[in-house]
């Protein structure tokens, strides 16, 4: 193996060193902020609120698309990632008011 490839063979382990490490944080965020939903869709059951709230969610998105602009990712893609976390979320609490 040249030398080359051996170093190109490194930078690309270091690579998914760092997507695997980020891959597990994405995870562990998500869980943490779906204990959070539940526990929101649980307050919003035993009070009899609505499970979706579209202010609040048009809100987010707003600020999710910022987020991405100033992080240089693609602001559609992150529209499109918290509009399914959205939908998930929302199921939950339909689920917690039956």
């Amino acid at each position: 193996m040249s030398d080359t490839v051996t170093r190109a063979a490194e930078v690309l382990k270091g690579h998914r060193e760092s997507i695997d490490r980020l891959d597990a944080i994405m995870i562990y965020t998500l869980g943490e902020r779906f204990k959070h939903t539940q526990s929101v869709g649980k307050l919003k059951a035993e009070h009899d609120l609505p499970p979706s709230d579209p202010a609040r969610e048009a809100t987010q998105i707003a600020r999710l698309e910022d987020l991405a602009n100033r992080a240089d990712l693609d602001p559609d893609f992150a529209k499109k990632l918290l509009n399914f976390i959205i939908a998930e979320v929302i199921q939950h609490h339909k689920t917690h008011q039956e």
